[in-house]
């Protein structure tokens, strides 16, 4: 499967996009929202969306065909449960997370995020300190946040920014330092394609605990911190 990357950063994809609100999304808005960021295609939560109809599904994707052609697939289904959204998730999730009615947020997924290796790439990683200090601050404590990937160099990062946070705490059962298998009843396109090829997929699920957020400046630097660990190391004696 190849990745079909666009640049976030590009002025295009840094409007604010007004994101319509649940009334607007669903047949039934007020049942618990799943919001999967960077849904792509959108498959899985199509497939999920009817397994779960009590669930409303949200996937969010940054790249508008994919969107398109998501949302042509799920009214042909006429799922009122499900919705497709096209936008940048570190420019406009935030003011939709915080207009949430208190505890409405159930889940959210991050799966299989485009790879940015290099350094100066580090800023068009889907999850940013704002983002996720956003999803925290819109989940109750015990709801879950689940994010997997099959490269080490791209879920790394995302599991120090959850640690730093100090917001989320991993199930007491689950297997350090990758949960064994998936916690949602399905699975998405790529987790298929890994592992068909028998290549790992490294997952980690956390719930959200009653620890207040700390400041976004504490957290971006906990960040840079991860992604330089020789900078901020102590110098030798």
């Amino acid at each position: 499967m190849v990745r079909q990357h666009v640049n976030p950063l590009s002025r295009f994809f840094q409007l604010p996009l007004e994101l319509p609100a649940p009334a607007e999304l669903f047949a039934e808005p007020d049942q618990p929202i799943h919001l999967d960021i960077g849904c792509a295609r959108g498959r899985f939560l199509l497939e999920l969306a009817q397994q779960q109809p009590a669930v409303n599904h949200l996937g969010v994707e940054i790249r508008r065909p994919l969107v398109s052609a998501a949302e042509a697939d799920r009214e042909a289904l006429g799922l009122g449960n499900l919705r497709y959204l096209f936008c940048n998730a570190n420019v406009s999730l935030e003011a939709w997370l915080a207009a949430l009615p208190p505890g409405q947020l159930e889940l959210v997924s991050v799966q299989f995020p485009d790879p940015w290796f290099k350094k100066k790439h580090h800023k068009r990683r889907v999850l940013q300190p704002a983002l996720l200090l956003a999803i925290a601050a819109a989940l109750a404590p015990g709801r879950r946040l689940f994010i997997q990937s099959d490269v080490l160099a791209v879920i790394e990062p995302m599991v120090a920014l959850c640690e730093a946070s100090g917001c989320f705490s991993r199930p007491a059962a689950d297997a350090r330092p990758w949960r064994a298998d998936n916690p949602l009843p399905l699975p998405t396109e790529r987790e298929r394609y890994v592992l068909a090829q028998q290549l790992p997929v490294y997952r980690v699920l956390y719930e959200r605990n009653e620890a207040p957020l700390p400041e976004l400046q504490v957290l971006e630097q906990a960040l840079e911190a991860a992604d330089n660990p020789l900078d901020s190391a102590p110098s030798p004696a």
